[in-house]
C-alpha cells in the first residue's frame, strides 16, 4: 500500500466499494483518516500528501478487514458523532443516526424557554439525547433508562466525558416505570424505542442487522407499537400538564400511533417529516 494519505484513502474507498455505494465508501475512508490521525476534512486535504505514522500502517489491515466485513465504521473506531460531540459506542448501544438528532433539535426548539426543565429518555443507549439535550437546555433533571447495563455503561461513560448530570437507571420499561420520579413532575419525555419488525430483517444490511443490538432495534409483527403504547401510558402518569411527549417513529405507522395517542387523550399530536420528507418523529402534549 503506498503509504500517503491520500492513496491510503483512495485504496479502502475502492476496497469498501465491494459492499458499499461509492460514496459511502469514500465517506467511511475519510473518516478513518481523520480519527486515526486526529485530522479535520479540511486539514485531511491540506496533508493529501503526507506520509501515514508508522503506528497507523501496521493497524490498517486489521481495520480493512473488519470494515470489509460489514462492520460498521462507528464499531470499528469506536465512536460516533452526534450533535457536536464524539460520542463512545460499542456493539451493546445503537450507532445514533440523523433523524435522531433532527429529534434533539426539534425538542430545543419547543423548550428553549423553559427554566428548570426536568426530562426523561427512554432506551437511552449511547445517552446521545439525553446528553445532547443537556448541553443544550441545561436542565434541573436528566434521567435516562436502557434495559441494558452494558449500554448504560457506555452511556455513563459519555456523560462523564462530557461532565453532564444525568441519572442512569437500569430497568425493563415494559414492565418496570422509572425510579424517583414524582407523578406529574416531568417537562420532557423522549424515546426512540425499538420500532423495527421482525419482518423486515430480510430488508435490512448487514452491517446493522448482524452487529447493531437487537433488543434495541426489533418488535413482534403483530404489535409494532408494543413501546409506544407502554411509554405513552407511563408518560401520562409523569408529564406535567402541558408536557411534551416526543418519539423517533416508524414512518409506516404514524397515522397508527398518532390515533393511540389521541385515544389516551394528549393534545397536539403532530407527526414531523425529517429532512428526507418521511414522518420519522412524533410529538404530543399531556393536557
Amino acid at each position: 500500500m503506498n503509504a500517503t494519505i491520500r492513496q491510503a484513502a483512495l485504496d479502502l474507498a475502492t476496497a469498501l466499494e465491494a459492499i458499499y455505494p461509492a460514496s459511502e465508501a469514500q465517506a467511511i475512508a475519510g473518516l478513518v483518516i481523520e480519527h486515526l490521525l486526529h485530522l479535520t476534512p479540511l486539514q485531511r486535504r491540506m496533508q493529501a500528501n503526507d506520509p501515514l505514522p508508522p503506528e497507523v500502517l501496521q493497524e490498517w489491515p486489521a481495520l480493512q478487514a473488519r470494515l470489509l466485513r460489514h462492520e460498521p465504521v462507528q464499531y470499528v473506531l469506536g465512536v460516533a458523532h452526534f450533535a457536536d460531540m464524539e460520542l463512545e459506542v460499542t456493539p451493546a448501544t445503537l450507532i445514533p443516526r440523523p433523524e435522531t438528532e433532527e429529534l434533539v433539535q426539534l425538542i430545543i426548539h419547543e423548550n428553549q424557554q423553559t427554566r428548570g426543565l426536568s426530562l426523561l429518555d427512554i432506551g437511552t443507549g449511547s445517552g446521545c439525547i439525553p446528553l445532547a439535550l443537556s448541553r443544550a437546555l441545561h436542565p434541573h433533571r436528566a434521567v435516562a433508562v436502557d434495559i441494558s447495563e452494558a449500554a448504560l455503561a457506555v452511556a455513563r461513560r459519555n456523560a462523564e466525558r462530557y461532565r453532564c448530570e444525568i441519572e442512569f437507571q437500569q430497568l425493563d420499561i415494559l414492565a418496570d416505570t422509572p425510579k424517583g420520579i414524582a407523578a406529574g413532575s416531568l417537562d420532557v419525555v423522549v424515546s426512540n424505542p425499538p420500532y423495527v419488525l421482525e419482518s423486515e430483517r430480510g430488508t435490512m444490511r448487514s452491517n446493522v442487522l448482524d452487529y447493531e443490538p437487537a433488543t434495541a432495534l426489533f418488535v413482534p409483527n403483530d404489535d409494532p407499537l408494543l413501546f409506544y403504547r407502554r411509554i405513552a401510558d407511563v408518560s401520562q402518569q409523569l408529564l406535567r400538564s402541558g408536557g411534551g411527549l416526543y418519539f423517533e417513529i416508524n414512518e409506516q405507522y404514524a397515522a397508527a400511533l398518532a390515533a393511540l395517542l389521541t385515544n389516551l387523550g394528549y393534545a397536539k399530536v403532530q407527526a414531523q417529516a425529517d429532512l428526507f420528507g418521511k414522518d420519522r418523529m412524533m410529538r404530543a402534549t399531556k393536557p
